[in-house]
This record gives structure tokens, sequence and C-alpha cells, in this order.
């Protein structure tokens, strides 16, 4: 009997270097295929994703990178890091629910570029 697919969250974080478009576009994209690689995963598997940002990312939505991409036919949202004092900044963070055979404990969260210290506790 195959193993039965199950609704798992993954966690994911990077940085940029600058406040523009086109860096955010690039983090963002290269972020998600990282999560998605590491997962085995398909856009297929995704249900919805919920992205981050601090204060300090005006210049455009984190979604806009995930649509260039493909990920047009999944839910995207974006939404205001709470503003922690000492928190890293000129980051973007992303919470994917997906649909996958692996367990909990299979897992693999990303963290990129100057977000790599954030959940040391979580496997990578």
């Amino acid at each position: 009997m195959p193993p039965q697919a199950s609704v798992r969250a993954l966690r994911g974080a990077t940085t940029v270097d600058e406040d523009t478009p086109a860096q955010i576009a690039e983090r963002v994209q290269e972020l998600l295929r990282a999560v998605m690689s590491a997962n085995d995963l398909l856009e297929d598997d995704v249900i919805s994703i919920l992205f981050t940002a601090t204060a300090d990312v005006t210049s455009t939505f984190p979604a806009t990178g995930a649509r260039e991409i493909g990920f047009g036919a999944v839910p995207l949202l974006c939404a205001a890091e709470i503003a922690v004092p000492g928190a890293t900044p000129l980051c973007l963070r992303v919470l994917l629910h997906v649909e996958t055979t692996l367990g909990r404990d299979e897992l693999r969260h990303v963290y990129l570029h100057g977000a790599q210290g954030l959940r040391d506790d979580l496997p990578g």
C-alpha cells in the first residue's frame, strides 16, 4: 500500500541585500525552488503560500516573484512581519502548505543568505 499524503507545513526564509523588486523576486524564486527541490515537491502539491516581509521591505509583494515562476494558480498571501527589535533586517519568510507523503521529521525547511541561522532547531 503506497504511503498516504498528508497536509504539511514547510518553513523558509531569506534576506535581500537591497529593497528592490528585482532582488526580492530573485530571492523569493531561489527560496521557493530550494524548498520545492529539498522536499521533492511539484507545484500541484502546494496548497497555499504565506509570505511575510520585514518593515524595511516595501518595493514589491514577495508573491509577485512566485507568480513569475509558475505559482499563479496557488493561493498566495503577503503580510507584514512583526517589528521585533534586533530581528533580522530585509527578511522574507515563507510558509507553504503542501500535500506530501513525507513525515514531519522528513521535511526540509530552507533558510538562505542572512536568514541561515533563524531556525537552527528545524531540520534542514
